[in-house]
């Protein structure tokens, strides 16, 4: 199938006519030709309002000078080509046009060469308008670019480490004024101003940071503090290397401030201490109030039922052989004295387990494990891998209350038929698991808002700098794992008590 034949619209301002016709008969072979003439720099006017020409031929000898149709040119259709037709023996046209904006100069005894020339042009004006269209999206392009970067909340730039370990800013975003104090010029003609901006130690973490970057190729994200005179700032470094070849290195990132989101996360730490060190203050209160409590139990309820067992006693011997059915009453109130006395017993060491100071956490925690096996008629299990281990006395309190908490709600919620605890001791460390073989325990269940238990033993483990676990058992049912420090740094400091023993 033959090539179109291209389309062409020539505008020719020339005196009459005869020069159109001319024009018609060489071009109309190559293009598919709409052609008019304009006579007057009305007509030209007139002709340049319609819908854009292609290219413009003007003719020596035209009612206006080649000046006067340039400057009209100019003014409605700036990038219309022009090609200037000339007499033959014309030899100052050329010479005195070509500056004034014709692209052209062609005799008319040379016609034959108009339709390359012509063809010439086009192409060329069509180079002239992409390479026009791409600047002007390059200019919008910066303009948006200007724009974002002026209202990024930071710095933009392109560092470059050389072969030789020198930094130089290749572009630097107006940010830097407000980041550091410093002009963009400036860190433009000297690196070591941004690096000079941090507090000393903050200078070796960054050259270690960047070095580090560069020889793993990975991205730089790097936290630091300047040496602001009024009030320092925290920055932060994003960006990932590009290797350059013979040794040099680029990051093209962003440099922000992130002092307040550093002031939000120191906030949350001194809240999140003042609320540890509430919870520690109200568990040792807690403690406090347990104590007083058993020493209440002890020295009030436990005497009265001593003095009740000695008093049924006494008046179960004084009654006569005859009364058989009082004998029997007073038998039963004895046995119903034991078993309180039994309960006081058991919540007594619930509420202060002396057992830890006396015998050490595994006998605490087999104890326990009778007390709930009685208590509920399920099968508690206590395993201690190393009866040596002896943490101290705020682990130890720790452990035993978690148990404690842990056994309740597996007593309350767990459907379980068997509860396995288990103590030992790995690398420094205190390990400590509960298992039972109940319903299990959801992801839901375990975050639920309400869950207090699980949030105060989760809270306790952590002011005390252990890890602490919960989720569904390998074999079903529920494991709630604790690791913990043999030993605090700084013990608590606890108030000797003297040591009771109930009844």
């Amino acid at each position: 199938m033959p090539d179109a034949i291209p389309k062409l619209r020539l505008l020719l301002i020339a005196p009459s006519n005869r020069t159109h016709d001319a024009l018609y008969n060489v071009l109309s072979g190559a293009f598919s030709l709409e052609l008019q003439t304009a006579a007057s720099t009305a007509g030209l006017r007139s002709a340049l309002a319609l819908p854009a020409w292609d290219i413009a031929v003007y003719q020596s000898g035209a009612s206006f000078s080649i000046q006067t149709a340039l400057k009209i040119i100019e003014d409605q259709a700036p990038d219309l080509p022009v090609v200037l037709l000339t007499p033959p023996d014309d030899q100052n046209s050329p010479l005195s046009s070509m500056p004034a904006g014709v692209r052209d100069v062609l005799a008319t005894d040379r016609l034959a060469r108009l339709p390359a020339t012509i063809a010439r042009e086009l192409r060329e004006a069509n180079q002239r308008a992409e390479h026009r269209a791409a600047l002007e999206m390059l200019r919008d392009s910066e303009a948006r670019f200007r724009a974002m970067v002026t209202n990024l909340p930071g710095m933009l730039f392109h560092l470059r480490r050389d072969s030789n370990g020198d930094y130089r800013f290749l572009y630097v975003s107006e940010g830097c004024q407000k980041l550091i104090g410093r002009k963009q010029q400036e860190l433009r003609a000297s690196a070591h101003l941004f690096f000079e901006a941090f507090i000393p130690e903050e200078r070796h973490r960054l050259t270690e940071a960047l070095s580090q970057s560069a020889s793993q190729a990975t991205l730089l994200n790097w936290e630091g503090r300047t040496s602001g005179r009024s009030r320092s700032k925290w920055l932060n470094l994003r960006s990932m290397p590009l290797l350059l070849a013979g040794g040099g290195v680029e990051w093209q990132g962003i440099a922000t401030n992130i002092s307040h989101s550093k002031e939000i996360e120191e906030e949350l730490r001194e809240s999140r201490q003042q609320l540890a060190e509430l919870s520690s203050h109200l568990e040792a209160v807690k403690e406090e109030e347990r104590e007083r409590i058993a020493h209440d139990i002890h020295d009030e309820l436990g005497s009265i039922l001593v003095r009740l067992k000695i008093e049924v006693s006494q008046l179960s011997k004084k009654l006569p052989d005859a009364l058989a059915p009082l004998h029997q009453k007073a038998h039963s109130i004895e046995e119903l004295l034991d078993l309180a006395m039994d309960t006081t017993r058991r919540v007594a060491r619930e509420l202060r387990p002396g057992i830890l100071n006396e015998f050490g956490l595994p006998e605490a925690l087999k104890c326990q494990a009778e007390d709930f096996s009685q208590r509920t008629n399920i099968t508690c299990l206590a395993q201690c891998d190393d009866e040596s281990i002896a943490p101290s006395s705020e682990i130890s309190l720790t452990i035993f209350r978690i148990a404690q908490e842990a056994l309740t709600n597996v007593g309350k919620h767990a459907c379980a038929s068997l509860v396995v605890m288990r103590l030992w001791r790995e690398s420094g460390k205190i390990l400590f698991e509960i298992r039972d073989n109940g319903r299990g325990i959801s992801d839901e269940d375990a975050t639920k808002p309400k869950s207090f238990g699980l949030r105060g033993i989760r809270e306790r483990v952590l002011s005390l700098k252990g890890e602490f676990t919960i989720g569904p058992g390998e074999q079903g049912g529920t494991c709630i794992g604790l690791q913990l420090p043999e030993h605090l740094d700084v013990e608590p400091y606890v108030e000797d008590q003297p040591q009771r023993t109930l009844f």
